[in-house]
């Protein structure tokens, strides 16, 4: 019986628009109201995702920057996991003499040095998302994105670092030559110790404490909730997602994800455009009433 769900929200509970379907949202509600709690698991900050789910009217609990946060239904903090100052100063020092654009994510806020590049980016990871999307329409879209709205930007990150009441959660840098472009980065990152570098795109990395993983805190939280391993279900698309499909009992790969992911998972559902995420939460609530 399945009683927890972990979902990413990017190729995953998304369509090609960056929306919830009608489908996905009946669906996720239906789910609830048949005891099964929904978890969004997600590398957006806590306010955007939220405002987000909002809008489609449904309330759940957060896996937020893809594990820095774990929020409950009832928005209270579980869990926590920042990265430190002294290695926070190593990755922006890094990140600029590797002339790669970045940004830096605290729990209430998405940090840009560069705000013109951040659409550009954003539109280059839709277009990546969701191949039927072309460029000039992907930069339409995230032009009006809540994502692009609710950003500061700053004239140097370094200057964060002087407040003492930022915590950094996670640094997402983009490019748009897709991974090959992050090799050396990715190794120099790994040499700083005690930090992950994940993607949720082959034009991103994002980078976090070594404890702020979907699934690390995934099972944190189920075991704060008092649910078994194998009662857990993750849905992903991405490697962001490997932790959480790895760490749950049945791991759901989307129709549209990354061969790495389906190879993984147990099962696979249809893509983001077909509801992927209404089609497996409604096998979840069927088999529970067959048990």
């Amino acid at each position: 019986m399945i009683k927890l769900v972990a979902c990413d929200l990017d190729g995953t509970l998304f369509n090609s628009n960056m929306a919830v379907s009608n489908a996905n949202a009946q669906a996720v509600k239906n789910a609830q109201e048949n005891g099964i709690e929904f978890l969004i698991a997600t590398g957006r900050a806590p306010r955007e995702s939220r405002s987000i789910l909002r809008d489609a009217n449904l309330q759940t609990g957060f896996i937020n920057l893809n594990g820095a946060l774990v929020f409950d239904e009832q928005n209270k903090l579980m869990v926590k996991h920042s990265i430190p100052n002294v290695k926070a100063l190593e990755i922006i020092k890094l990140l600029h003499r590797e002339n790669f654009y970045f940004e830096i994510l605290t729990e209430n806020q998405v940090y840009t040095e560069n705000l013109d590049q951040r659409i550009a980016n954003v539109a280059h990871l839709m277009v990546d998302l969701n191949p039927l999307l072309d460029f000039r329409q992907a930069v339409a879209i995230s032009v009006g994105n809540k994502a692009i709205l609710n950003m500061k930007q700053v004239p140097k990150f370094e200057d964060l670092l002087q407040d003492p009441k930022i915590e950094i959660m996670k640094f997402i840098a983009f490019d748009a030559r897709g991974h090959e472009a992050f090799t050396d980065v990715k190794k120099a990152i790994a040499q700083m110790g005690d930090l992950v570098v994940t993607s949720s795109s082959s034009s991103n990395i994002e980078i976090n404490d070594a404890q702020a993983q979907k699934g690390i805190a995934l099972l944190d939280y189920a075991k704060l909730k008092n649910i078994k391993r194998e009662e857990i279900a993750a849905i992903g698309d991405n490697l962001n997602d490997e932790s959480m499909i790895r760490e749950a009992g049945v791991g759901v790969a989307m129709g549209n994800a990354i061969p790495a992911i389906k190879h993984l998972a147990q099962v696979i559902t249809k893509n983001n455009n077909e509801d992927g995420v209404a089609y497996i939460l409604n096998q979840f609530v069927k088999e529970n009433k067959q048990d």
